[in-house]
């Protein structure tokens, strides 16, 4: 069955982890685009902040309170998104945690409370949000990482969960389309993103952790994502460096090893000390920030990622740089002849 999905003006979107990064940067511009937007996450201060600042720009939005490692906590989202906008058409699972640390140094209930949030998360967002949308149509979007396709050093807990993430998205979207279901199932790869994701992270390390680049802007990310929820597209690399990044882990794997091998573990590593503050377990109040503290560039758009989410357009604007090329070329050989 081909699906079809609303334009985003017409649209309730639903957002996990939406009171900072990623899921705020999304809702914010959902929101400018014309959706109704519900927003959860376990910070209940900073949601009502959120959804304050959206409605002094004219926007719709209610948020929610809700933990998405409880599976009757999504359940209750769904009905409140019922109960507020008459149901929904994009359900994102935005929701996740992280964590820096050498495998054999990372307690155990820690490494258990990462996967709770980023991959039971997924999978109870997903059973709250299926049978509305198995009904009445619309998105399903997976929010995983470039580490689903590769691993990384010093993130390897979080790895498995997004490596998790994937192979739950890819499953899922098989069983749906075999049920001829009208549900797009999306996942979204970020590559690093200037979030405060190294300051909300468990930390192991002796310093403060921080990016390596290249570093995109999150609203890189939400546009990549909107997109996703007016057309359907089975998976998205955000970033020329998530491109990247997967491609050398699918030819060129030993390769990639020995380069994050020799830049990885010192370049996870600031030079400012650790803090003892992080969001895995209990949220943060007064942290609603869509950006992190990255100093170094911050790339602002992908072409990578435009072209991939457009390929008419890239393809044409191609056969036009080309048929301008050949036109250029045929009139410098005309003139030529002329001259002689």
């Amino acid at each position: 069955m081909k699906v079809r999905l609303k334009k985003l003006g017409q649209q309730v979107v639903v957002i996990t982890g939406a009171s900072s990064g990623i899921g705020l940067a999304t809702a914010r511009m959902a929101a400018q685009r014309g959706a109704r937007v519900v927003l959860s996450s376990r910070d209940d201060e900073d949601l009502q902040s959120a959804v304050a600042d959206i409605r002094a720009k004219g926007g719709q939005a209610v948020c929610h309170v809700a933990d998405v490692a409880d599976i009757e906590q999504m359940q209750a989202l769904a009905e409140a998104a019922h109960r507020d906008f008459g149901g929904f058409d994009t359900w994102i699972n935005n929701a996740g945690v992280s964590m820096y640390g050498r495998i054999d140094e990372v307690k155990l209930n820690d490494a258990r409370r990462l996967f709770e949030t980023n991959y039971w998360g997924v999978v109870h967002g997903t059973l709250a949000a299926l049978p509305h949308l198995q009904v009445h149509g619309g998105a399903l979007i997976n929010v995983g990482s470039v580490l689903s396709d590769t691993a990384y050093p010093l993130q390897g807990h979080y790895s498995a969960s997004k490596h998790a993430v994937k192979g739950f998205t890819d499953s899922l979207r098989m069983e749906v389309h075999e049920a001829g279901a009208p549900v797009s199932v999306t996942l979204i790869q970020p590559a690093a993103i200037n979030t405060p994701y190294p300051q909300h992270a468990k930390n192991y390390l002796e310093v403060e952790p921080k990016h390596m680049p290249p570093v995109y802007a999150p609203e890189v990310v939400a546009d990549a994502i909107l997109r996703c929820a007016e057309h359907p597209a089975r998976d998205v690399l955000v970033g020329g460096g998530a491109m990247v990044l997967s491609a050398t882990e699918r030819y060129a794997p030993h390769l990639g090893d020995l380069f994050k091998e020799a830049t990885a573990f010192s370049g996870q590593r600031s030079d400012q000390p650790a803090r003892d503050d992080d969001t895995l377990h209990a949220p943060r109040p007064g942290d609603a920030s869509v950006r992190g503290t990255y100093s170094g560039h911050v790339i602002e758009s992908s072409a990578y990622t435009r072209a991939r989410l457009n390929p008419g357009k890239t393809l044409l604007g191609i056969a036009v740089v080309a048929a301008g090329l050949a036109v250029a070329g045929r009139s410098a050989r005309q003139g030529k002849g002329r001259g002689d």
